[in-house]
């Protein structure tokens, strides 16, 4: 391995530490999307609605270190369960390396500037309303093109 490359194209997953594992997260917001799945045929239908934890201006969630306690079903992603989130967006660093494909050029790793995911057009950010007890997912259904 090349010490001058960086180190997610020097270091599987399973071999990073937490710090570079988190900085993996382009904070796109893409996996804080709700999702709908057709029992029938197992097609994934993404909404515009985020999770109540949802910070709306940096992408991220807004309570990390207690989600899962807070929100049962957010999906905690780590090296053994990356296989099983098929919903993942293409775009997501971890997925992207965890099938050996480099990460896009707007990521804020390669990019240099955490805005490059907003810019790009990758960003949830402006494009989804906070969900409450109200909300009917199914009338929330949109083409992200994940």
């Amino acid at each position: 391995m090349s010490d001058n490359k960086p180190f997610w194209e020097n270091k599987p997953l399973s071999k990073m530490n937490k710090q570079e594992w988190e900085s993996l997260c382009d904070n796109c917001g893409k996996c804080c999307l709700h999702k709908l799945e057709d029992d029938e045929t197992g097609e994934v239908y993404y909404c515009n609605v985020v999770c109540h934890l949802f910070d709306m201006q940096r992408c991220t969630c807004g309570d990390y270190a207690n989600r899962a306690t807070r929100v049962p079903m957010c999906a905690v992603l780590t090296v053994e369960n990356i296989p099983r989130f098929g919903w993942m967006p293409k775009t997501c660093a971890y997925r992207l390396l965890s099938e050996g494909k480099p990460l896009p050029d707007w990521h804020p790793l390669v990019s240099g500037d955490p805005e490059s995911v907003y810019r790009s057009g990758h960003s949830v950010r402006d494009r989804v309303v906070i969900e409450d007890e109200d909300t009917n997912l199914q009338l929330h259904i949109t083409d992200w093109d994940l």
